[in-house]
């Protein structure tokens, strides 16, 4: 599919996402299908439901340059894996102090925030020996997946794959060495942003909205383990 390829809405990417994956084998090898993203919450449990598979939520965090808020130098996992934009923080001058400083901070103040508002507080599902289809909306640094793919392998996964309707074509390239599996419906030779590739603006879902899908969702992993330990 080429640059003008758009999707109506996150559930479309879904629905064709839903194409495109190894279906039977995911099945049958009982993958986790993890959003990385709370935006792409609803395209892991359509996916989730369709493939009758468990899935949770693995944050993540940006981390700016100093006094440049819409310049991403790196990301921190939930397991505090950090992956920088090398070139960027060389290029400004950036401490590497001040990447982990910030790194911790964006732990402390948002990751550990999330996982008690959307997880309860719960550990990160046990993924040793299983299959991880990480999940997001759009894909253009690659940077929030890299994390969350080291995360995956920390927590010894049999595998990590990476599944996005809409990425930057050298990210693709970069990930496709990185990653055990690759699907996407549309790889971009000149990435705007990837609500750009969608017809109709998202809007975010609020937090009492997010809750509701989670509660709702047989498949939502975190919230199957408290209701069993109540």
């Amino acid at each position: 599919m080429g640059e003008g390829y758009m999707l109506s809405s996150y559930e479309e990417g879904a629905e064709k996402l839903l194409e495109i994956l190894p279906s039977a084998q995911m099945k049958s090898e009982d993958w986790i299908v993890m959003a990385l993203s709370l935006a792409a919450i609803p395209m892991a449990n359509l996916i989730s439901r369709n493939l009758s598979l468990d899935f949770d939520i693995m944050f993540s965090e940006p981390i700016f340059a100093p006094n440049n808020p819409e310049c991403i130098i790196g990301v921190v996992s939930e397991s505090e894996e950090i992956i920088t934009q090398s070139a960027l923080i060389d290029s400004f001058g950036i401490k590497l102090d001040y990447v982990y400083g910030e790194a911790r901070r964006k732990y402390e103040e948002s990751i550990l925030k999330k996982i008690y508002k959307y997880r309860r507080g719960a550990p990160l599902a046990d993924l040793k020996t299983r299959s991880v289809l990480l999940l997001d909306i759009g894909c253009e640094s690659g940077m929030r997946a890299l994390a969350s793919m080291k995360t995956a392998i920390s927590k010894r996964a049999k595998s990590a794959s990476f599944a996005v309707p809409v990425i930057a074509q050298n990210t693709a390239a970069m990930l496709e060495s990185e990653v055990d599996g690759l699907f996407c419906l549309s790889r971009i030779a000149n990435f705007v942003s990837t609500d750009f590739y969608y017809k109709t603006e998202e809007k975010d879902l609020d937090c009492e909205e997010i809750l509701n899908i989670l509660k709702s969702s047989k498949y939502y992993l975190s919230f199957q383990k408290s209701q069993g330990d109540e």
